[in-house]
């Protein structure tokens, strides 16, 4: 099971058939929910391997954090649903979403468009029902769990701590 955060963003493992092998491939990528949809993009451009797989064979596995979709691939040809998505698997992907020279909050269409122009953008829908957003999922607040955990034990640690240090009489006083 893994999970995301806003700092290192939101994964999911696209699971798809070798062209040539006919064997399972997974991939890992970034990705967005909306829609109904689940929407990634293969940032190596046409020639990743993963990308050829799911064109080649457009019926997928998606593994996300706490579930798995079977889904349908289609790239996203409409400028506008491009360009809402395309942001948002970049503002997705926490700090790795800054790697193609541009702020994913503040950058502007042109500039997006300009960036991702060679990444095509993959739409996945799913063969069951309409994929919503979960609590592992980017906007989730699944993810807090883990430095509440840390503070909680580090707050727990520090009483123990504390505590070793009490001497005999202080403890008896206590």
């Amino acid at each position: 099971r893994f999970f995301g955060n806003p700092v290192t963003g939101y994964y999911m493992v696209v699971r798809t058939v070798g062209r040539k092998t006919g064997r399972a491939r997974y991939a890992p990528v970034t990705y967005a929910i909306a829609d109904g949809s689940v929407y990634c993009l293969a940032g190596y451009g046409r020639t990743a391997n993963w990308y050829r797989n799911a064109m080649a064979s457009p019926d997928v596995n998606l593994i996300l954090a706490g579930r798995t979709i079977a889904g349908h691939v289609e790239e996203v040809e409409d400028a506008v649903e491009r360009l809402g998505v395309t942001r948002q698997i970049f503002t997705n992907a926490g700090l790795m979403g800054f790697t193609e020279g541009f702020n994913p909050f503040r950058a502007s269409d042109d500039t997006i468009r300009a960036r991702t122009a060679e990444m095509p953008v993959l739409r996945i829908r799913a063969t069951d029902n309409a994929i919503t957003g979960g609590a592992f999922d980017p906007g989730g607040r699944a993810w807090l769990w883990v430095p509440i955990s840390a503070i909680g034990l580090a707050i727990v640690l520090a009483r123990i701590r504390t505590g070793v240090r009490l001497s005999a009489e202080e403890r008896e006083a206590a």
